[in-house]
């Protein structure tokens, strides 16, 4: 699953881009290196990584111009490593595509486990196509989403989150229950990545993304997806 996979490393920092090189390899990963969000684009087109680890601080493009371009051009998961810890910095970094967001100094052990967790998928499910209605279609094997007649493009966590929604369907279910089968059974306490992750989907399946029609807030509780009635 994760041996080999391709981990991407952007950082100003040369004694950071070490350390972190020198743990990916020694668990087993391909490691690559960029000193700035311009060479960071270089790499992912020429060595496609599936990680993409991505300081905030940085100089010449802004970490949050980085990531959204960097998301413009793949699907790998990025992970944020900044020194800011507030809430709006990491909602800022999870709306420009940034899948996670670890705060600087970080525990080797801890990016390596968030690293397996954002190299997980869920498994395909054996019905290959779920026509919810009219307006989505869900192709579980090919990971696509046809909405209102387009296809749209969904990053890796977008599409486990909307797949699991729909495969419990009508009923609630808990935030943390969502982040631990997303993201993993560290996670549970991060209401703000489903809030994000939540609001990206709504604008690219829902018509009226402020009057949502499939994914609803559950008060207190989650989220649900509902299904259209047949009637």
């Amino acid at each position: 699953m994760s041996a080999g996979s391709r981990i991407l490393i952007v950082d100003d920092e040369p004694q950071i881009r070490r350390v972190v090189k020198t743990a990916l390899v020694a668990n087993g990963y391909q490691a690559f290196e960029a000193r700035s969000g311009e060479e960071a684009l270089e790499v992912v087109r020429a060595e496609n990584p599936e990680v993409v680890l991505l300081d905030m601080n940085m100089p010449g493009m802004g970490g949050m111009a980085a990531c959204r371009a960097i998301r413009a051009i793949t699907d790998a998961a990025i992970i944020v490593l900044s020194v800011r810890e507030g809430e709006r910095d990491k909602i800022e970094a999870l709306d420009s595509g940034a899948d996670d967001y670890i705060t600087k100094p970080f525990n080797v052990n801890e990016l390596m486990a968030r690293i397996r967790a954002n190299l997980r998928r869920l498994p395909t499910q054996t019905e290959e196509v779920f026509t919810v209605s009219d307006q989505l279609v869900v192709d579980f094997a090919k990971r696509r989403v046809i909405a209102n007649g387009q296809q749209v493009r969904l990053t890796p966590k977008e599409f486990d989150l909307l797949q699991y929604l729909l495969l419990n369907a009508n009923k609630p279910i808990a935030h943390r229950k969502l982040l631990q089968t997303i993201w993993g059974p560290d996670y549970g306490g991060e209401v703000e990545y489903l809030r994000v992750f939540v609001s990206q989907l709504r604008k690219k399946i829902e018509i009226d993304p402020a009057h949502p029609r499939f994914i609803l807030t559950e008060p207190w509780v989650g989220y649900r997806f509902v299904l259209p009635s047949k009637s």
